[in-house]
């Protein structure tokens, strides 16, 4: 190996590892969640209870393509974008609430 080709791996390790780094730590995990949080998404039917993104408690009443229906009270239903669902709330969660 030549010392000018020594030279050109030394300057580029620093850059490559860093990408890598940068891949392993940042990227995937971040595909990752936004992979499961597309299938919750998907995965929603009438009658579950989510959090939106404001931290608006309510009951799916109504699913379309890109928009759905919460009940957050009674005779009270409001009409969100599906992406601003943040999670499917877990029945112990609600029994805690409802105490």
């Amino acid at each position: 190996m030549s010392p000018d080709m020594a030279a050109g791996l030394a300057s580029w390790g620093p850059i490559l590892i860093m990408v890598a780094v940068f891949y392993f730590l940042l990227y995937r995990p971040q595909k990752n969640a936004q992979k499961k949080h597309k299938a919750m998404l998907d995965a929603l039917k009438k009658g579950d209870r989510v959090v939106t993104i404001g931290g608006i408690y309510g009951t799916v009443t109504g699913l379309e393509e890109k928009t759905i229906k919460l009940k957050v009270a009674n005779n009270v239903e409001i009409e969100l974008a599906r992406s601003a669902i943040n999670t499917k709330v877990e029945s112990e969660e609600t029994v805690e609430q409802e105490d």
